[in-house]
C-alpha cells in the first residue's frame, strides 16, 4: 500500500463498478478502440474472467482507501522484444489529480520487478494527455520519442508520445 493506494486482482463482484468507471467518455478520448464504449457491465463480467485467467496476473484494481478507483496492468511484449512490458492504466475521474496514478504506477513498477524478467519497461501517452506524462515522468520515466502523427483516436489524428523507464 501506498498513501492509501493498493493494486489488486480484479473479483468478479467488482464488475458494477468497473463498468461505472469505464462508461466514461473522458476516459475513452485516454486510451485504444478496443476499449468500448459505452462501457457495459456485460463487457465489465468478460473482461474481469479474461484478466483472472492471466498467470501471472496482468492487469488489476487499482483501489484508494479501499474502494476501486481504476485500473492497471501491463502487456509483456515476445520475439525480440520479450525484456520489454508496455504498461497502462487509468484512474476514475471523481480520483483525478490526487496522487492515484502516481502511486499505482510505483506498486505495478515493484510488481513487474518481482514477476517479470524484463529489462524495460514503456507506455505510450497520446499528445494531449499531460497528466498522464506527469504520472509517468514522477516515477522515473523519461522521454524516449514523440511518434508524429501516429494516433487516430475518435477521427483525431494525433502524436503518441512514448516513455520508458529500465529496469537493472
Amino acid at each position: 500500500m501506498k498513501d492509501g493506494v493498493q493494486i489488486r486482482p480484479w473479483k468478479p463482484e467488482d464488475a458494477g463498478v468497473l463498468a461505472a468507471i469505464c462508461n466514461n467518455k473522458k476516459i475513452w478520448l485516454n486510451v485504444r478502440d478496443r476499449f468500448p464504449h459505452p462501457y457495459t457491465v456485460s463487457n465489465a463480467v468478460e473482461w474481469i474472467a479474461f484478466t483472472l485467467s492471466q498467470k501471472p496476473v496482468q492487469n488489476m484494481a487499482i483501489t484508494f482507501d479501499g474502494k476501486i478507483a481504476g485500473s492497471i496492468g501491463v502487456m509483456p511484449k515476445d520475439d525480440v522484444y520479450r525484456k520489454s512490458i508496455e504498461i497502462g492504466y487509468f484512474v476514475a475521474e471523481d480520483y483525478w489529480g490526487k496522487g492515484i496514478a502516481t502511486a499505482a504506477v510505483s506498486l505495478l513498477m515493484n510488481y513487474i520487478k518481482s514477476h517479470f524478467d524484463v529489462i524495460r519497461v514503456y507506455a505510450e501517452v497520446f499528445g494531449h494527455n499531460a497528466a498522464s506524462m506527469k504520472v509517468l515522468e514522477k516515477n522515473g520515466f523519461h522521454l524516449e520519442g514523440i511518434r508524429k502523427r501516429a494516433v487516430v483516436k475518435n477521427n483525431v489524428v494525433m502524436d503518441d508520445h512514448v516513455w520508458v523507464k529500465f529496469i537493472d
